[in-house]
């Protein structure tokens, strides 16, 4: 039995993650969650799982409250579903006093993925990745000596312009850029994955989960999101984890790690799938990836610049002050503008990304 904390319940990763428990009761127990503001959905759902204690964090001491679930004594594994880098704190809490972390939020570990695996070094706790490109390398890799990784390929589902010419991106709409093909996710993650600032976000978060350096880490683009990711090994072999387009999933195997737990998830039918289809994403036309690679490179605070200036353009995007191609041009600019600091305290990331939102916040008002 894993007592589970899960911060964003209310959330997508939050209610898969709540699913989850429903389908395993006996291995999967909520004892803590948190909503930010939706304080309806953190009702119903403490109704369903009563034992469980609930936060919401817009309180008055929302920050001190998420702090004291993150570190609750009965609690084995904290599930980081944050929006943002709110969840860096809690991450941080809930790793020093010994809890293992499911990490869904990305920006915990493009922000500081260097102090957050080094903590957790530390104090001899696992991080665990929930994302399903993440999760299907971990899968993949276990058992695996590191010295014969030869690549790390992400697959991505090329978001819902993957076949807009360039010349028509500039007209393209926030309505149009949040009805995603395959996920159902929140606001910002779905214009990341339009943008495929998604995928170069999950670049970085893929460096540090697996200690790899930026030039080994890939994307292909893969349009029935069947295959989640694969790991390719010196000998040329590579090895590919593969399921239905569900977060239950990788939240159930983080959760459960290193079991293997009978659930009532569909499998594939491989007939029935037919073919599968593998691309080259388009770097020149969607240069979030070339962005990514060149933060995750640079190391130190430049992650954290990267991701914030693009929170802050992604919400100008959606308030309609921002055409959709100016989301990268906004981040390049505040990224080339930026000065780095080579190995960053937690003071001097939470510095870079005050700066870098608001640089982006004066260019995006322009």
């Amino acid at each position: 039995m894993k007592n589970l904390v899960v911060l964003g319940a209310t959330g997508s990763i939050g209610q898969s993650a709540r699913q989850v428990a429903r389908d395993i009761p006996d291995r999967v127990r909520i004892v803590g969650m948190s909503a930010h503001a939706n304080s309806e959905g953190l009702r119903l759902a403490a109704k369903e799982f009563p034992e469980a204690r609930t936060v919401l964090s817009s309180g008055p001491a929302g920050a001190e409250a998420l702090l004291e679930l993150a570190t609750l004594p009965e609690a084995d594994m904290v599930l980081l579903a944050i929006v943002g880098t709110a969840g860096l704190a809690p991450a941080l809490a809930a790793i020093e006093a010994g809890k293992d972390i499911a990490v869904a939020s990305k920006e915990i570990l493009v922000m500081a993925g260097e102090i957050v695996m080094a903590a957790a070094a530390r104090k001899g706790v696992r991080v665990l990745p929930v994302d399903s490109e993440h999760n299907a390398i971990f899968q993949c890799l276990e058992g695996r000596d590191p010295a014969s990784v030869q690549r790390l390929i992400l697959t991505c589902s090329g978001g819902p312009f993957r076949q807009t010419p360039a010349a028509e991106l500039a007209g393209v709409t926030p309505e149009q850029a949040l009805k995603h093909p395959i996920w159902t996710m929140g606001r910002k993650i779905t214009i990341d994955s339009a943008t495929l600032f998604n995928k170069g976000l999950e670049m970085i978060e893929a460096r540090w989960l697996f200690d790899v350096p930026m030039d080994k880490v890939d994307v292909v683009v893969h349009p029935q999101s069947i295959v989640h990711s694969m790991v390719e090994f010196v000998d040329g072999s590579v090895l590919a984890q593969l399921s239905h387009s569900d977060m239950r999933f990788p939240i159930q195997y983080a959760v459960t790690w290193p079991d293997r737990v009978a659930n009532s998830l569909p499998p594939l039918d491989f007939a029935a799938l037919g073919s599968l289809q593998f691309e080259s994403p388009r770097r020149r036309d969607f240069p979030a990836l070339d962005l990514a690679h060149w933060a995750g490179k640079t190391g130190g605070t430049l992650p954290a610049v990267f991701n914030a200036a693009n929170e802050v353009a992604v919400q100008a995007f959606l308030e309609h002050r921002l055409g959709f191609p100016k989301i990268w041009e906004t981040v390049a600019e505040v990224m080339g503008r930026a000065p780095l600091v080579a190995h960053p305290g937690l003071a001097e990331l939470l510095e870079a990304d005050r700066w870098a939102r608001e640089q982006a916040e004066t260019l995006t008002r322009q």
